[in-house]
């Protein structure tokens, strides 16, 4: 018997198993591929790991984020749910993309840099329920922090996003800055450790941004960014563990027809310059929707309210802030609220002419008619007929902005009737400020005639109660660490009077504030007989000053206690630092990223007392020089112009 094999028989077997092999290769790589849940950034720094409950079957998801090795944050939980979708606890991976190189290079006409350029890379996770229901989170990690965002398919009619489970968590004895949740985001950024506010125990709904040092030198701030219409606000809440922060709605969301996407979550990451230096809340944002740009020109601002605690219902003083305006150099005047009544010798007509002719470009105040509905005028925004009619008088009159104040939290609604304010500007060419309001979360990029929010306790709370006297310098010391990390900040700075209580901070540490606090349009809040009587150099100083910057760079600091800042202008740069404590305190700024060979320095220091000035103009500078040395006064500061 000849039990040879006839090679030409057994080809179609054999063909037919290699394919089988090869696919069975395929499926293997694939499947490796699949369960290689990390994704780095790309200078390898910063990683985070998707994590799974169970290798097989369904269960929470969640995510752990290592910088340079390092546990950042662990046990993050991930998961949405709408009200007939529920997609959190019960989740299956489905499938992984390859990671993607993702690249942001715009240009900001407001912010701390011109010329922004970021890089990331991106995956996105696809999850599944028992019914066959998906959900898709996309993880963007770039060098300076991570962002993510949901991703659902409607399953019904008039479906709602009803409640987010991610969670971060920050262990107890976690040093934490976070203020409270107030709709106003008027509220201190108190340090603790435990998650809680100190005499406030049921405390347990927290507002961004929140900044963690989860260890010493490594910071990590929350946030979100890219709010578009349908999308409401979110806020963290730990009221059932105190070291885990829920991202809270506060608001249900329409999913539409078809898809609905998140807004983006964000985790900015690493030393504070990292921090602080960052435009990941424009990175993520939606590009630039204006244009026509041409219009749209920052400055500094006078500004009535503070100094007399009351708006624009006189004439005759409203005519001296513009004519301080005149003296200082300044381009615009803020006619405040009460406009609508005023007298005493003219009316807002008259002041918006005699402003005019006067060289300097009109503001005005309007109440948004959806909260505190006390001083006027009210609802002429509210309804889009009544909008345009009036952006359309303001645009005839030659008012160039509006501020509009008194929001009511972060609805859905909330959120839609910012961006109709803004949308329906750009055709009338107005400049707006938002004030009694929501936080910047990117539409400073999208948008960029919004020009500045106020989002913050500031300076008008010297007007209100005494609190702020003696808690100003050590929050000023922390705000730039925190609030105007994610944009412009209305803080009105650079008061050198009292209000109705006083500030007990040095006049250079005032001067400091307008360099430190960004915000296109810049309020500066005193008394002209107060501007008029300032030394001649500091006059010159605050006449000329920029309020958007091609450069910032943190030069040291540390949340409460101090802060010095770098800023440049074209070939300027504008260096200020604060004392945050109540002690005497040498405050260093390192000039190694400085360009200073052959250029000249203007110091503006604390003088022998909080209400003096101590001024050096004009001091050269060496290729050697590696730093300058300012002592302050308790809650002192200072200012150096290098050019």
């Amino acid at each position: 018997m000849h039990l040879g094999v006839n090679i030409n028989q057994m080809k179609p077997t054999y063909l037919k198993l290699r394919k089988i092999w090869v696919i069975l290769v395929v499926v293997v790589i694939s499947s490796c591929q699949a369960k290689t849940l990390d994704i780095t950034s790309p200078d390898g720094n910063l990683k985070v790991t998707v994590e799974l409950a169970e290798e097989k079957g369904y269960g929470e998801i969640g995510f752990s984020m290592d910088y340079e090795g390092e546990a950042v944050l662990s046990q993050s939980k991930l998961g949405l749910e709408t009200d007939v979708q529920k997609l959190a606890g019960n989740l299956k991976l489905k499938s992984v993309t390859a990671a993607k190189h993702v690249t942001d290079d715009y240009i900001m006409i407001t912010g701390k840099r011109s010329h922004c350029v970021n890089e990331a890379s991106e995956r996105t996770y696809s999850f599944e329920n028992e019914a066959g229901q998906a959900l898709e989170v996309t993880f963007r990690v770039y060098n300076d922090g991570v962002a993510l965002k949901y991703g659902i398919n409607a399953v019904a009619d008039e479906e709602h996003v009803t409640h987010e489970y991610t969670t971060y968590t920050v262990p107890k004895g976690t040093r934490r800055w976070i203020q409270q949740y107030d709709p106003g985001y008027e509220r201190f950024f108190p340090l603790s450790t435990d998650g809680t506010v100190a005499n406030r125990p049921r405390v347990d709904l927290w507002g961004y941004p929140a900044l963690v040092e989860p260890r010493d030198s490594l910071f990590v701030l929350i946030t979100e960014a890219n709010i578009k219409r349908g999308h409401c606000g979110s806020l963290l809440y730990n009221g059932d563990q105190r070291d885990s922060y829920q991202v809270r709605l506060a608001d249900k969301q329409p999913v539409g027809d078809g898809r609905w996407e998140s807004p983006w979550r964000l985790l900015i990451t690493g030393c504070l310059s990292d921090v602080v230096e960052s435009t990941l809340v424009t990175d993520v944002s939606e590009p630039c929707k204006v244009e026509d740009t041409g219009w749209i020109k920052p400055g500094l601002v006078s500004w009535i309210y503070w100094a007399n605690n009351h708006g624009s219902k006189d004439y005759q003083i409203v005519k001296e802030y513009i004519d301080l305006a005149v003296r200082m150099k300044w381009p615009y005047d803020l006619i405040d609220w009460e406009w609508d009544e005023m007298g005493n010798g003219g009316n807002l007509e008259d002041a918006v002419e005699y402003a005019l002719k006067q060289g300097v470009k009109p503001l005005l105040w309007y109440n948004s008619s959806t909260s505190w509905l006390g001083p006027g005028p009210l609802y002429r925004l509210n309804k889009k007929e009544d909008r345009e009619k009036e952006y359309r008088w303001l645009s005839d009159m030659g008012v160039v902005g509006i501020k509009v104040d008194f929001f009511t939290g972060d609805s859905v609604s909330t959120m839609n009737y910012y961006i109709d304010l803004l949308e329906d500007a750009v055709k009338y060419k107005l400049m707006l400020n938002f004030h009694g309001a929501t936080i910047p979360r990117g539409w400073q990029r999208t948008y960029p005639h919004m020009m500045t929010v106020e989002g913050v306790y500031g300076a008008e709370w010297y007007n209100n109660n005494p609190v702020l006297t003696n808690r100003a310098a050590e929050h000023n010391a922390t705000l730039p660490f925190t609030r105007n990390v994610v944009g412009p900040m209305d803080y009105t700075p650079g008061t050198f009077s009292d209000s109705q209580h006083p500030h007990i901070t040095s006049h250079g540490h005032e001067l400091a504030l307008p360099v430190l606090f960004e915000s296109a349009l810049q309020h500066m809040p005193d008394r002209p007989s107060v501007y008029d009587s300032l030394p001649e150099a500091v006059k010159h100083l605050l006449s000329e000053l920029p309020t958007t910057w091609d450069d910032t760079k943190l030069l040291s600091g540390y949340p409460g206690v101090e802060v010095v800042m770098a800023r440049r202008k074209g070939d300027i740069w504008y260096i200020a630092g604060i004392n945050g404590t109540d002690e005497p305190r040498t405050l260093y700024a390192p000039l190694a990223t400085i360009p200073v060979s052959g250029k000249k320095v203007s110091l503006f220091k604390d003088g022998n007392d909080d209400r003096s000035f101590a001024i050096e103009e004009n001091i050269s500078l060496s290729e050697e020089e590696t730093g300058l040395t300012i002592k302050c006064l308790p809650r002192g500061g200072f200012v150096a112009v290098i050019k």
